[in-house]
């Protein structure tokens, strides 16, 4: 028994998460480890289950619980528990756009498994991830951006098909699309999480040389203030042996008058 791509990324995030290796992920996310591996444990239950919603003309449709439900629902939630308005205008912008690569490659350049030499899920899910990256930007907007993405191009692959009148069944998050929508929002959320440690780290290089610039001229003047105080310091000590000295050689001329 081959198990799927997604099957086994999700299995693979869930003991990372477990032995908190992503916890600052999740914390930039908004998500806790307990209920990053307990919808991770429904997503691996659902994607084994399967609705069937209606009949349209001659198409069978059914939705998978794990492959669709389950992240269109955390997708929507992350969007709404979202601060700022111009991330939540990413994300929406970046599943758009995902939802077009998928569905302009699935009609211009349709990729057969026999003469690929990677399987199209992952083509297609690494390229939904890179383009939801580059929109969304932020790690959350771009996990929003895969993963909502590739569940609209199922729906949009739906709406054709409903149009054209063909015969034949389509599973909304099924087959394929499950793999997609795992692989897709796994590469944007990584790629968001590696640009941002980068720059971090980058920006946080570039402040500390600043700061090492800005203490050096402190110490340098504090340096100049050293040495003119030691200036003022013996030139008060010489106006005073000065005082001192003539007062002696005033003191000294009164008394040889005096003894004169």
């Amino acid at each position: 028994m081959n198990f799927p791509i997604g099957m086994i990324a999700l299995l693979v995030i869930g003991v990372l998460i477990y032995f908190g290796v992503a916890q600052r992920l999740l914390d930039r996310m908004r998500l806790n480890d307990r209920q990053a591996v307990i919808f991770i444990i429904l997503m691996i239950m659902g994607s084994f289950l399967e609705f069937p919603l209606f009949q349209g003309g001659r198409i069978q449709v059914s939705v998978n619980v794990g492959g669709a439900v389950l992240p269109f629902l955390l997708s929507v939630w992350l969007i709404f528990t979202s601060d700022r308005g111009i991330e939540k205008i990413r994300a929406i912008g970046a599943s758009i756009m995902v939802a077009l690569f998928i569905f302009l490659g699935s009609k211009y350049f349709p990729f057969e498994p026999e003469t690929m030499f990677m399987d199209p899920k992952i083509i297609y899910g690494v390229g939904a991830g890179l383009i939801a990256y580059l929109i969304g930007r932020s790690r959350r907007s771009a996990f929003i951006g895969g993963v909502l993405g590739v569940i609209l191009s199922d729906v949009v692959h739906l709406i054709t098909l409903l149009r054209n009148n063909i015969v034949g069944t389509s599973a909304l998050g099924g087959a394929g699309a499950f793999d997609v929508t795992i692989i897709a929002g796994l590469i944007a959320v990584m790629t968001a999480e590696l640009v941002g440690e980068t720059r971090e780290k980058l920006q946080g290089g570039h402040r500390a040389n600043n700061r090492i610039h800005k203490i050096q001229p402190m110490y340098e003047f504090s340096d100049e203030l050293t040495e003119l105080e030691q200036k003022e310091k013996a030139d008060v000590v010489s106006i005073d042996q000065k005082r001192k000295t003539s007062s002696k050689l005033k003191e000294q001329g009164r008394r040889n008058n005096e003894n004169d």
